[in-house]
């Protein structure tokens, strides 16, 4: 990134040589990230500012392109971007939005999806991996049966991308968004999908930047970041799971089998590899984080978009209700953690739950 901070400083969309020679790094990222989501052509790639621009646009897309139809069908643990749009079309625009529930495993009724499809549904919203708990949702038969119900499908693959094999040329969907951050890119760059037969309205309006699709001046170091990272990510990918699943495993296992009343949020093996999630009962979350970040743990309660919020959880909420999702941390791990790490961590969490709960 770091000529296109300095010395490479044009606008791309210039007529002279000094910016527009940037248009062919610009799509040399635009097939990074083609890749590794495995597009049919890179002109299927939308540039973005992150993931909830991607998610906001691609509903926005969908119930434009379809305005007689007034229904949405998302699910109650989606991320903040979709849910609080989702609401925002009802109150303000008069939209229907049915919000599928989930069981305490965090799965998806695939029944309560097809139950909830009418001929007046605009779009399906329904992410490909939890950020919370890292529960996977039936990405590949969502898909489908909205193709065959002919509704189009929008999946919010933010915490997927770059953890498991993404082929969107493979699936019928229709929108599907990533951001930079979550695969080793700045924040504040993301990409949206959109399949080259979905219909598209733009949600920036602006200039013809994007072929138009999104207005305003591309932010090209981000690009170039971004175009980095996923070539970087698809090479590491193959190795993902079986690097990151047994740290996890072993850190998870530490703390259900060594600090009594300790719970796991999520399913056993329909899950991300890096994520695990833990209710600490008796135990108020933010007292636990506290003293994590004390120790120089990094953990949350919930997602770093509502970090703010002094709110619980909506998913932990809306898998066990009562008092788990305020007393329940999300721990991700990263692939450049290594036992000794796992080991630190749970010597702290001792600590520390020894401390909150003495009696215990």
């Amino acid at each position: 990134m770091l000529p296109y901070l300095g010395e490479e400083w044009g606008n791309p969309s210039s007529s002279y040589r000094f910016g527009s020679h940037l248009k062919s790094k610009m799509e040399r990222a635009r097939e990074q990230v083609a890749a590794l989501v495995g597009c049919k052509t890179p002109r299927e790639i939308l540039f973005t500012s992150g993931g909830t621009e991607s998610n906001n646009t691609a509903i926005h897309a969908a119930i434009l392109s379809s305005p007689e139809k007034r229904h949405i069908i998302t699910s109650v643990i989606e991320h903040s971007s979709v849910l609080t749009y989702c609401r925002f079309l009802e109150k303000h625009h008069g939209y229907r939005v049915t919000y599928l529930p989930i069981d305490p495993d965090g799965l998806l009724s695939m029944t309560d999806l097809e139950n909830a499809l009418t001929g007046d549904t605009a779009v399906v919203s329904l992410m490909w991996a939890n950020n919370e708990t890292g529960v996977l949702f039936p990405v590949e038969e969502i898909a489908q049966l909205c193709r065959n119900r002919g509704v189009l499908y929008h999946c919010d693959a933010v915490q997927a991308v770059g953890k498991l094999p993404v082929k969107v040329a493979d699936l019928p969907i229709d929108y599907l968004s990533l951001t930079g951050h979550k695969i080793g890119a700045p924040k504040g760059i993301g990409a949206l999908y959109v399949q080259k037969k979905a219909p598209y309205v733009s949600f920036v309006q602006g200039g013809h930047q994007e072929r138009s699709r999104r207005g305003g001046t591309e932010n090209v170091p981000y690009l170039i970041g971004l175009g980095t990272a996923a070539s970087h990510a698809l090479k590491k990918l193959p190795a993902y799971d079986k690097t990151v699943s047994p740290l996890r495993d072993a850190l998870e296992e530490g703390i259900l089998t060594s600090i009594p009343i300790t719970e796991r949020n999520s399913h056993t093996t329909q899950r991300l590899a890096n994520t695990t999630n833990i209710t600490f009962h008796g135990i108020e979350s933010e007292a636990l984080l506290l003293l994590l970040d004390q120790a120089g743990i990094c953990a949350s309660s919930g997602s770093a978009c509502l970090a703010d919020t002094p709110d619980p959880s909506h998913v932990i909420a809306a898998m066990k209700p009562g008092k788990a999702a305020r007393q329940s941390v999300r721990l991700s791990l990263g692939v450049s953690l290594r036992q000794s790490d796992i080991t630190t961590i749970l010597r702290s969490l001792h600590q520390i739950v020894s401390t909150l709960r003495p009696t215990v």
